[in-house]
């Protein structure tokens, strides 16, 4: 069913708008049927929105430097970023890249279709230049959504996909969070109902000696990947917690050097040696914070949640279980905006498994603002 965004009050010029019911999602002929105008879009040089099992993706025909172009200027993405290039089977790897070798095919048999961006070497001209950044790589996965791989496999490119959010905004996991920063923008958003990771893909490449590094966590976390790749998993400098990546040069993969995520108001994230400790401290900065007439927010663990108050509280799921807090972030940093917040403190978590994405992007969000506790 189409619709456009005035059913939903931005105001904006019209945005072609179609839901993709449940129904469709196991019928893999009626579903590309449904897609077939925004396919369509895709093919002749227009963006379009869609989900995938990680955030809801802006999607260009990654052959095209005006089509690509179009998405940098929707997102307001700085042109040094690279894109990740998304394809619907294997076969979408020909003519893109060079070569494949035996550690990434080990990883795509693992991972793939799913939240693992492999950085591969480009085959030159294969994809416009504005994809790479100048590089000589470039990061490809297969999406595990059937609305993802529907909509790429008929529109007959690679597709070249960020998030589907302003820069610097929080990723959105809802069609309703495209619609808030790029109604009126581009040519068409797909919805396919909320996302499932909720954090973006990790992006590893593979060097010379086999070793995998991993240039931004996400969806697959170091223990499945260590697994996985029967070689040594490292994290690439940049991505240590003191790091500062919005000086590195030449990014490989988006997320490396600029502040993303961000709301609107000030993030700072409390860790220390005691919960306890941690709690007393937010507790008592959120009493100062209202004091001075400013609206507060809190993101926390279930665990601890009841032992804040502030104007609005938003839960990240129960530390036993990261996958909530994965799923929960960008939603509920989104809600501090919708309800005004200028100071917002977040609990840290573990940075194991998917801790490892999610205090990578909340230091994003709070522009590395940490507050640690002795």
């Amino acid at each position: 069913m189409e619709r456009t965004d005035q059913e939903f009050g931005t105001g904006r010029p019209s945005t072609p708008y179609w839901r993709i019911g449940p129904e469709l999602l196991s019928d893999p002929a009626k579903l590309r049927e449904e897609l077939k105008p925004a396919a369509a879009i895709l093919r002749e040089g227009g963006v379009v929105a869609f989900p995938t099992e990680t955030v809801y993706g802006l999607g260009a025909d990654a052959r095209s430097t005006a089509a690509v172009e179009a998405v940098f200027a929707a997102k307001g993405r700085p042109s040094d970023n690279p894109l990740i290039v998304h394809i619907a089977n294997r076969g979408g790897l020909d003519g893109l890249v060079k070569a494949v070798s035996p550690a990434a095919q080990r990883l795509m048999d693992a991972f793939w279709p799913g939240p693992l961006t492999i950085v591969l070497p480009v085959q030159p001209g294969a994809l416009s230049p504005r994809v790479t950044a100048g590089l000589d790589t470039v990061g490809i996965r297969m999406p595990d959504h059937p609305v993802a791989l529907a909509l790429i496999a008929e529109s007959g490119c690679p597709v070249a996909a960020p998030s589907a959010n302003r820069s610097g905004r929080p990723s959105p996991t809802l069609a309703g969070h495209v619609m808030e920063d790029l109604a009126g923008t581009i040519g068409g958003i797909v919805d396919g109902g909320a996302t499932g990771v909720g954090v973006e893909s990790t992006v590893v490449q593979v060097a010379e000696d086999g070793s995998v590094i991993v240039l931004r966590p996400g969806g697959v976390t170091l223990e499945q990947l260590s697994q996985a790749a029967g070689a040594p998993v490292r994290l690439d400098p940049a991505l240590l917690p003191d790091a500062g990546s919005d000086h590195i040069e030449a990014p490989r993969a988006p997320g490396m050097k600029y502040t993303h995520y961000a709301p609107k108001g000030v993030l700072r994230i409390v860790t220390g040696p005691s919960a306890a400790g941690v709690s007393d401290w937010i507790s008592r900065s959120l009493r100062e914070a209202a004091a001075r007439g400013e609206r507060t927010g809190v993101l926390a663990f279930e665990e601890h949640i009841g032992r804040y108050q502030a104007d609005c509280i938003e839960s990240l799921g129960s530390l036993s279980d990261l996958s909530a807090a994965a799923h929960r972030l960008y939603a509920a940093l989104r809600r501090m905006d919708e309800e005004g917040i200028g100071f917002i403190l977040s609990e840290a978590c573990p940075e194991e498994g998917l801790g490892a994405a999610i205090m990578n992007r909340l230091r994003k969000a709070a522009g590395q603002r940490v507050v640690r506790l002795g």
